[in-house]
């Protein structure tokens, strides 16, 4: 048996392929929509995608079920529990609590384990070369290595009213009428990893077991003591703020993502023909670069969007492509750098890219406003806005200062001054920067404060030291 664990880093990620090498048949579980890991990983291993399916409707990336059942022809399987309510709305194969997909000697028997979302299944894998038992647990958003899915998404981005607390109960209950029933030896392989915004308390490790975690996660003692109530307070308790594009995930995964078909590569555009299209309003420039660089100058009313890590996360923060209908350009430095951009960006949704350029020469040019920590306290700020999550700005923020997060506040402007300069902040200045361009772009006027809070955190440190003195 194959299975193959694809993971992304930048929305900690991750999908699977599960093969049966006898007969050379593959499914893949939870795909994303840049297939082409898929298929590489399928041709090396002599084997074909017969069958697609997902543990859930996604809140934090687009699906990429659609696009490779639809590039392989494989029959394609979504969930068909939850209600009415959670029915997708695309044609595909329905699964229920203990429908199975048989791929050769392997078996893949989906089980309802409803609490991060009504709908969600998990797959029990069964290698029947080797044991008449299951081996392998793919678990989705249900339990991560150390922690759980949380209930709350509905909520939090999806216009749910105080559905967390019934989305817990169900997580109480899968825990242990459905997972806690499985022997101790089943290997778990979670959807996410450290660094999703599904849970607070994700591990690191790509995998666990459902022993090690009867024995030592955080909700053992709970499920032990059969104590509902204290898990739902602690499950609860401290969840990250939930990007507000994870809305628009919901929506168009459970209508069913648009099927791109094959990309081809971004051309390089001219810097004339982008001056002329900036001149008229009908492209969004993306400057790709690291803050620093951005504040020494960039294309006026670009969006900042850095390359690397988290771009497919930070895309989703500072561009709506549903209130935007104007593609981006991107600077990149060649066009194998811009297609792996672009691949990040439909991850989440963001299709609509025109090309790129490699200079920014001949562009209109400005440099975003900032301010030092010293000068913040006799500034005239309509608003001290902490971009950071609410559990930093708990832990200490500037004086008077108010928190939305980074991934929410173009969204949610109506907290915004409508007049007056912003002074924003973050921990050190990335998300700042992300935040504070896609507010420029807006229309708002805000002034980013050099070194965010660690630079004031300095400073109002050094300033203490020397009055003790």
């Amino acid at each position: 048996m194959l299975l193959e664990r694809i993971y992304d880093q930048d929305l900690a990620q991750a999908s699977y392929m599960i093969g049966c090498q006898a007969k050379g048949e593959a499914i893949v579980v939870d795909a994303r929509r840049d297939i082409a890991p898929y298929l590489e990983l399928a041709a090396a291993n002599g084997m074909k995608i017969v069958a697609v399916t997902e543990t859930h409707i996604h809140a934090d990336y687009l699906s990429g079920s659609r696009e490779l059942a639809a590039a392989t022809g494989a029959d394609l399987y979504v969930s068909g529990e939850g209600g009415e309510d959670w029915q997708y709305g695309f044609e595909a194969e329905r699964l229920v609590d203990g429908s199975t997909i048989q791929l050769g000697n392997i078996t893949v028997t989906a089980v309802h384990t409803p609490g991060h979302t009504p709908e969600h299944l998990s797959f029990l894998i069964k290698d029947g070369a080797f044991s008449d038992e299951p081996g392998y647990l793919l678990s989705g958003d249900f339990v991560f290595s150390g922690d759980l899915g949380r209930p709350d998404l509905l909520d939090e981005a999806a216009g749910g009213v105080n559905t967390r607390f019934e989305g817990a109960r169900q997580l109480f209950t899968s825990l242990k009428e459905k997972f806690l029933t499985l022997p101790d030896h089943v290997q778990v392989h979670p959807g996410h990893g450290s660094g999703s915004a599904c849970g607070k308390a994700l591990g690191a490790i790509p995998s666990t077991t459902v022993g090690y975690e009867r024995l030592f996660a955080w909700w053992a003692p709970y499920l032990a003591a059969n104590d509902e109530e204290g898990f739902v307070r602690e499950l609860l308790d401290g969840q990250p703020d939930a990007h507000a594009y994870f809305g628009r995930m919901k929506r168009q995964n459970r209508l069913g993502p648009a099927v791109m078909g094959g990309r081809g590569a971004l051309p390089e555009l001219s810097t004339e023909a982008i001056a002329e299209d900036l001149a008229a309003d009908r492209i969004t420039f993306v400057d790709t670069r690291h803050h620093a660089d951005v504040h020494r100058g960039t294309v006026a009313r670009a969006l900042n969007i850095p390359a690397g890590g988290k771009m497919a996360t930070y895309g989703g923060w500072a561009y709506d492509p549903e209130t935007d209908s104007r593609p981006l350009v991107l600077l990149a430095q060649n066009e194998e750098a811009a297609g792996r951009m672009w691949d990040s960006l439909v991850r989440v949704g963001i299709d609509n890219v025109a090309g790129f350029t490699p200079t920014l020469e001949g562009l209109p040019m400005t440099a975003p406003r900032t301010l030092e920590p010293a000068d913040l306290e006799g500034f005239d700020a309509a608003l001290v806005l902490d971009v950071r999550n609410k559990t930093e700005h708990a832990a200490g923020h500037i004086p008077g200062s108010e928190q939305l997060s980074a991934g929410r506040v173009l969204w949610h402007t109506d907290q915004l001054p409508s007049e007056g300069v912003i002074v924003s902040y973050c921990q050190s200045g990335v998300r700042n920067s992300v935040a504070a361009s896609a507010l420029r772009r807006a229309g708002y006027e805000v002034v980013e404060l050099e070194g965010s809070y660690l630079g004031w955190k300095s400073f109002a440190d050094s300033q203490e030291a020397a009055a003790a003195r």
